[in-house]
């Protein structure tokens, strides 16, 4: 069968590729105008949609923020109540310090730069007053020679970051103790080394080892017990602490150190020797004295305490 395409009234019209393509170019670069224009818009949008998105959650955190500080400067912290309940339970005490010595503490810890370290030798009276005072993101860290006592106070008081410490001085050797370190500060009883490695007689080398890293801007000797010639006396935490201060490697280059009982021979003979008159700030009432002790930076003072040696006790 055959188609009638012979037909005289039909006309067939081919147009060649190069006849089409020359036909829009106009066509084509307004498309391409539009669709820049398009990609740019878009991208604008986005843009502008993670810079509000953006400030927005930024606005929203500074808020939340400030809503917080404000918070807690309206509020107590709950240690801080706690240990104003406890005092006010405690008005009774005997043991405990005088108004006049824990104003002096206190005072140099509010004015102490923030994150504050606080070592304490000695679990007494006042230790949920020092946790509590030093509340602003330090470490407050208590040193006891009573293991017990010490885990009971840390499961009774669960902020509370207590180690208990063996020591092995007695308040009737302290003479031949100071002298036994006068011989050794060139080697093994240096002013200024990592006590976690160090082999000195009085020097504390059984602490947690993280605590001989840490750079500590106050330190308050209120322990062990020393009122009988059998006790280990405070040499050893007095000794520790003022290798601790020489020691640092950053923050603050000074230390204030605190001895509680400096009427005491074994508080005021040690604290001569390893903290050092010229170092005394203040002391109240022979009671509490207070010790300012500079980082060593010098290689000359890593071979001695202070600059003038202080006679021994007879």
């Amino acid at each position: 069968m055959k188609n009638n395409i012979n037909n005289g009234n039909t006309k067939l019209i081919l147009l060649h590729p190069y006849i089409q393509k020359q036909a829009n170019p106009n066509r084509l670069w307004f498309i391409a105008l539009i669709s820049v224009f398009t990609l740019a818009s878009l991208l604008t949008l986005v843009y502008t949609r993670e810079s509000f998105y953006a400030t927005t959650t930024t606005t929203t955190t500074t808020t939340r923020l400030a809503s917080t500080t404000n918070h807690h400067h309206h509020t107590l912290p709950k240690n801080v109540m706690k240990a104003l309940v406890h005092y006010a339970a405690q008005t009774n005490s005997t043991d405990h310090m005088s108004f006049t010595d824990i104003k002096q503490i206190s005072d140099v810890l509010s004015q102490c730069n923030s994150p504050c370290n606080f070592l304490v030798f000695g679990l007494t009276p006042e230790t949920l007053l020092w946790n509590a005072l030093n509340h602003y993101g330090g470490r407050t860290v208590f040193i006891d020679e009573n293991r017990y006592y010490a885990a009971y106070i840390e499961e009774k008081h669960p902020e509370i970051e207590a180690y208990d410490v063996q020591y092995t001085t007695k308040i009737s050797e302290l003479k031949e103790l100071v002298n036994s370190v006068r011989e050794e500060t060139r080697n093994e009883c240096r002013p200024v080394q990592n006590l976690l490695f160090s082999d000195c007689k009085i020097g504390l080398n059984d602490l947690p080892n993280q605590l001989y890293e840490l750079d500590w801007d106050v330190i308050l000797v209120d322990g062990p017990r020393g009122y009988w010639p059998e006790g280990p006396g405070s040499i050893s935490a007095i000794f520790t602490a003022g290798v601790l201060a020489r020691s640092k490697k950053g923050g603050n280059n000074k230390t204030h150190v605190f001895v509680h009982d400096y009427n005491r021979e074994v508080e005021r003979v040690s604290s001569e020797e390893f903290l050092c008159k010229e170092n005394l700030v203040k002391s109240s009432k022979d009671l509490l004295a207070h010790f300012v002790v500079e980082r060593v930076v010098e290689e000359s003072g890593n071979h001695q305490f202070c600059r003038n040696h202080p006679p021994t006790s007879s």
